[in-house]
């Protein structure tokens, strides 16, 4: 199992994503009301709750045996290494999404897999409707990002997604 992690601490909203080892990316779902690990801060009194994003990750590594997590340090750095410590610096890994060529480079390789069929998902609501709001937005030559068109569409679901297949492509590499 690979795995994906964007996340915020009271705006934007923060998820978990996974991908199987055959190419199927999913939001899992954690805790005894088996909530989805995208978390809206609106939902949480105006915060990420972090110790629920900490709840979710012991499950998950309880339930599956992981090869690589990426993660965006942006206000997580914290967490992030953490979690390097308990889970394995060699498979919890720093992997900044503000990096356009990196960034870039992964959605066109999760676009030209979904394409192929190389890369199916689980159709999770929350991730449709980020990937909906997303925009390609120039970043410098010949190269984009994504990017929310207003403040109130998220898009974070969307943007972990591509980090999670990347980890699973370069597990699946070594």
């Amino acid at each position: 199992m690979c795995g994906g992690f964007d996340g915020s601490t009271s705006d934007d909203w923060t998820a978990i994503k996974l991908e199987t080892i055959d190419g199927r990316l999913f939001t899992p779902r954690y805790g005894p009301d088996l909530r989805p690990t995208i978390w809206n801060p609106a939902e949480w009194g105006g915060t990420i709750p972090r110790t629920e994003v900490h709840s979710a990750w012991a499950e998950l590594f309880d339930r599956f045996r992981f090869e690589r997590v990426y993660y965006d340090p942006p206000q997580w750095a914290t967490e992030g290494e953490e979690w390097a410590r308990t889970y394995g610096e060699d498979v919890f890994i720093e992997w900044p999404t503000y990096r356009p060529r990196q960034m870039h480079a992964a959605l066109e390789r999760m676009v030209t897999d979904l394409r192929t069929r190389e890369l199916t998902h689980d159709g999770c609501p929350i991730t449709t409707q980020h990937v909906a709001n997303a925009r390609k937005v120039a970043s410098v030559k010949d190269i984009y990002i994504l990017s929310k068109p207003t403040q109130h569409q998220k898009i974070d679901a969307a943007g972990t997604s591509p980090i999670t297949h990347e980890a699973a492509c370069d597990a699946r590499a070594a």
